[in-house]
């Protein structure tokens, strides 16, 4: 405290009576300018798919009848039958393979937890479409394992599904560790006593204390697959899907009514999946209390073996997916000329975007990480932290976990039918990389926002109160005290941005033109041109680049905790 003090005893900067007011009233009108950016970049834009939902392609009202003639079409349910299975089949098989893998990292003593945790988290750096150029390398037409899947039916169910495996399994994984790091060991020190056998553990002590962890992953998985547009795009061939039949409808036909339509459809399950998550969260009682003893994994030599093997066994088939991509990106004709290669590299001759699809990819993801990070931290730092316009914080929290329930397609349909209209006075954004950096903001806000708030909720309130006594403007006290404290937490959520904004697919797919062109979106069209090997090209850079930024900041953040954070430290 005394070093705070210190911090905020800076010669004639304290405030007195009126001054002191306007200070506040800053922080009220910042906290309502907050508020409107969020309501005008994704509470508008999502109220415009209702609108547009209600009208023909004329823009007449029609009400319901876009609903109900999508309703009465037979293709129109054997998409959703086929969104639905490969849902479900996705959940099935990713939840036993990541509990099985963090159950390992959290509740055995085997080795190289650390190796095996960043081999699992790889797929985080990867867009949705790699997994699927990769399986058309190992099992399509020209595949060396094609006589696995015979006739080519990877193109369909069972394709979609191994791609969305590889693309959920690490959003489970994270939700599992998380569920299982914490434990009382007196529980099992008790059942140990009582004669309890492994599986009777498992099931009377270990199950109950993480289900709610296991619903909150299998929700996860279940609404990342039925809103994701890659990985259908490319390995579904005929198998069609909701969020490719909303591409359709909007790419194919210009037929942005009932694109909406669909749009909201795509909505609903990731709305529902979102109340169940809340309602599960106020359920959840707290598994450690003040006497609880940690649980500390005892070194058994055959359970550390197989989860050895185990977790080997998973990293592998992850990596055999990312490394086909990769190798395939170097190899001149798979699978007849081996020889290394670096002409798939040659964008500008190729159709998808050329090395401006790249480019323009690091600006949108370096300016996605800027302007993120700072509405976020401000945001987050005057809904937590600041008194004023109680109204404005409130809607500023609503708002921000808004996103967390909007798929990306449909979040880019809102920008469409929102900016699109020239009588909006922001219309001049629109076919600008700036709608892009907007859109991936809002699309990305609310963990970023979750995380702000984390690290804000850990910092005792007595130092506003100290700031307050001292007459010191809030915003001297957040750029002294808060943000250096902070720090590590803004770095995560700068990284988190520009990832997020380096992979997406889904959110932009409807908003660029020749000059915005993605690097994601590039490897889409030079697959569907027909050059696969380029866009198993451009995916490679995509994971490259993600993994080295990752990196950077690593070391960034290692080497703000050595200098900032060293009163952590005991």
């Amino acid at each position: 405290m005394m070093a705070i003090l210190q911090a905020l005893r800076i010669p004639g900067l304290a405030l007195r009576g009126p001054a002191a007011e306007r200070s506040q009233r800053l922080a009220g009108v910042l906290s309502c300018v907050v508020a409107l950016v969020l309501i005008v970049f994704l509470a508008l834009p999502l109220s415009a798919i209702l609108g547009k939902a209600v009208t023909d392609q004329q823009g007449a009202f029609v009400g319901l009848a876009q609903f109900v003639e999508i309703a009465g079409g037979s293709h129109f349910w054997h998409a959703i039958r086929n969104s639905l299975a490969v849902s479900c089949t996705t959940a099935v098989i990713v939840l036993p393979l990541a509990y099985a893998f963090a159950s390992a990292l959290t509740r055995t003593a085997m080795p190289g937890k650390t190796l095996f945790r960043g081999l699992a988290l790889i797929p985080l750096l990867a867009p949705s479409l790699l997994p699927g150029i990769a399986l058309v390398y190992l099992f399509g037409n020209q595949g060396v394992l094609k006589s696995w899947f015979p006739d080519g039916s990877i193109y369909g169910f069972w394709g979609i599904v191994i791609a969305e495996v590889f693309f959920t399994f690490p959003h489970a994984l994270m939700i599992l560790i998380t569920a299982l790091s914490v434990a009382d060991a007196r529980l099992y020190e008790a059942a140990n006593a009582l004669g309890a056998g492994r599986l009777r553990q498992f099931w009377t002590v270990t199950l109950p204390a993480v289900r709610y962890g296991l619903i909150s992953a299998a929700l996860v998985v279940f609404t990342l697959v039925i809103v994701d547009f890659g990985a259908p795009k490319v390995i579904g061939g005929q198998y069609n899907v909701l969020a490719v039949e909303a591409y359709k409808q909007v790419i194919g036909q210009q037929n942005f009514p009932k694109g909406a339509v669909i749009g909201l459809l795509l909505l609903l399950p990731a709305v529902l999946s979102f109340v169940v998550d809340v309602v599960l969260q106020k359920r959840q009682r707290a598994l450690l209390t003040a006497r609880a003893q940690p649980l500390v994994p005892a070194r058994q030599r055959w359970v550390d073996l197989l989860s050895v093997a185990c977790c080997a066994l998973i990293a592998a088939g992850l990596l055999v997916i990312l490394g086909t991509a990769v190798a395939a990106a170097f190899i001149k004709l798979w699978p007849y000329n081996l020889a290394p290669t670096l002409a798939h590299f040659d964008f500008d001759n190729m159709d998808g975007g050329g090395w401006l699809a790249f480019w323009n990819s690091l600006k949108l993801s370096g300016a996605t990480a800027v302007l993120g990070t700072a509405t976020v931290f401000t945001g987050a730092y005057l809904a937590e932290k600041t008194a004023a316009a109680p109204v404005a914080r409130q809607l500023v929290k609503l708002l921000a976990v808004l996103p967390m329930a909007v798929p990306g397609l449909v979040l880019g349909l809102g920008y469409i039918f929102f900016f699109n209209d020239p009588q909006n006075p922001l219309h001049f954004l629109y076919c600008t990389l700036g709608i892009l950096v907007l859109c991936s903001v809002a699309h990305f806000y609310t963990t970023a926002h979750l995380t702000a708030v984390t690290a804000l909720k850990q910092l005792d309130g007595e130092f506003e109160a100290v700031a307050a006594s001292l007459k010191v403007p809030f915003w001297v006290t957040a750029w002294r005290v808060t943000l250096p404290v902070c720090l590590p937490a803004v770095l995560d959520v700068a990284r988190y941005f520009f990832v997020s904004a380096m992979t997406t697919v889904s959110a932009v797919i409807f908003l660029y033109t020749p000059d915005t062109v993605l690097a994601s979106v590039a490897v889409l069209n030079m697959d569907d041109a027909g050059d696969t090997a380029a866009a198993a090209g451009m995916a490679t850079l995509i994971v490259l680049t993600s993994a080295g930024v990752c990196l950077l900041f690593g070391l960034l953040s290692h080497g703000v905790r050595r200098r900032t954070q060293a009163w952590r430290a005991r």
